[in-house]
């Protein structure tokens, strides 16, 4: 009869570890249940070899003897994250379900079994397959988790990794979810706000296309006819010398837009130029505040779940670092990070960069001295969720306008230049016919 072993947590979170010899592994995951544990891990023995099963996953390509279970584990390290993404709504879902499964009892591997067949995303239904089968090859969930960077971050394999330590995997995992959900709120109040301004500014660029490359020239044709040689005015010389230039090198302007927008893409993929960049986001009128206000919440939520979750202060201020998300925000952060490193507090650092407010400094500073902070975090988070609702609300109504006016100027401007030749015609044909009643 084949042997298992088996990782268990009793009532309290304390891990127990065994070995059984039953006929399969459902019965031995009913044995362990029937001793008031949870299970977490149940491997079949290799014969022969013991405990020795519980070790770390075998090498891709490896070939395994004997009647073991979870032969396929070699595909574990085939395709780390499967060359693709998943979108963070998907992920989001994943991670609440798995969530709720594990903290109704049921091992993480049938829960992980469970959500593969559920899973519609072909991408993330081949790496929870992965995840699944390094489980049942003896690896840790977090250590599965690690072979898909792509996927879950150094915060997700951390804050797993943690729970694992502890005992407490549902309830990290609980919090994991929490946080990814009011991340992904955030998120798409942030863009649903972003999504009138950027269509206006489409639908402008459409517009404005058609009328230099269709409308504007078939005017400087009337004007030729009109004038009789006479000068144009500067003003629509202008509009339609920059109109002949987009019609006669169409080619060429689009070409040019496109090594524009490449050139800029890759100025804030360097060090200074995302420095730059960052800092304009933060300081420009309308759209900063909402930035650092989403910064700031992503900040204090992501050390507070950190923390509060059992990773250690240093490690978390690196994950917080990495994961900010704007290079002033994570500067600040490495100075805090410094600063601690050294013995000191959080608060001084904080202060110095200029970059939080006085509300916030002062409540990580009570947090601090009362031994309270993960909580002092989060609520800063909770109080900066609804400031950025705020922040979105009044960016949203102070863009319709900005935007209107904007158009107003610029297709006003057009039509204005198109019209001073016919109000000097007009003008010059008054001034005719006034000399000529004069001689009369």
């Amino acid at each position: 009869m084949p042997k298992y072993n088996y990782v268990a947590m009793d009532q309290h979170g304390k891990e127990t570890k065994g070995t059984l010899e039953v006929a399969s592994q459902n019965e031995a995951i009913g044995r362990v249940k029937e001793m008031g544990l949870f299970p977490t891990r149940i491997i079949e023995t290799e014969k022969g070899k013991g405990d020795k099963k519980a070790g770390p996953a075998p090498k891709a390509g490896a070939k395994k003897k004997g009647k073991g279970k979870g032969i396929n584990v070699n595909l574990n390290f085939k395709i780390p994250g499967m060359g693709g993404r998943v979108k963070s709504k998907i992920l989001t879902t994943f991670t609440r379900q798995l969530a709720t499964l594990v903290d109704a009892g049921l091992p993480l591997l049938r829960g992980l079994r469970v959500l593969e067949k559920q899973e519609r995303n072909a991408t993330l239904k081949g790496i929870i397959g992965e995840l699944a089968a390094s489980i049942e090859g003896g690896s840790t969930f977090s250590e599965g988790l690690a072979q898909h960077p792509k996927v879950f971050n150094r915060l997700f394999v951390n804050m797993v990794k943690a729970g694992e330590l502890g005992g407490v995997l549902e309830v990290v995992l609980n919090r994991l979810s929490e946080f990814m959900e009011k991340a992904q709120k955030i998120k798409g109040k942030v863009v649903a706000a972003m999504f009138y301004p950027i269509a206006v500014l489409v639908v402008a660029g459409a517009i404005l296309t058609i009328l230099m490359v269709v409308v504007i020239p078939k005017f400087k044709e009337v004007f030729a006819g009109m004038l009789e040689g006479k000068s144009l005015p500067g003003f629509t010389l202008l509009v339609l010398g920059i109109s002949e230039v987009i019609k006669d090198h169409f080619i060429l302007t689009v070409a040019g837009v496109a090594v524009f927008v490449v050139v800029f893409m890759l100025f804030i993929r360097t060090k200074f130029g995302r420095m730059v960049w960052d800092k304009f986001k933060l300081k420009v009128p309308v759209v900063g505040p909402v930035v650092s206000k989403v910064a700031i919440s992503r900040f204090t939520r992501t050390l507070g779940t950190l923390v509060s979750s059992g990773v250690p202060i240093l490690q978390a201020l690196t994950i917080v670092k990495e994961t900010a998300g704007n290079v002033i925000i994570a500067g600040a952060v490495n100075s805090v990070h410094e600063s601690v490193k050294e013995g000191e507090t959080i608060t001084a650092p904080l202060e110095a960069s200029s970059v939080f407010p006085p509300m916030v400094i002062s409540m990580v500073d009570v947090g601090e001295q009362t031994g309270a902070l993960p909580e002092m975090l989060l609520k800063i988070a909770d109080n900066y969720d609804e400031e950025v609702d705020n922040a979105v609300a009044a960016m949203t109504s102070l863009l319709e306008p900005i935007m209107i006016v904007f158009l107003a100027v610029i297709v006003g401007s057009i039509v204005i230049a198109m019209f001073l030749p016919l109000i000097e015609l007009m003008n010059s044909v008054g001034s005719e016919s006034g000399k000529g009643g004069d001689k009369d």
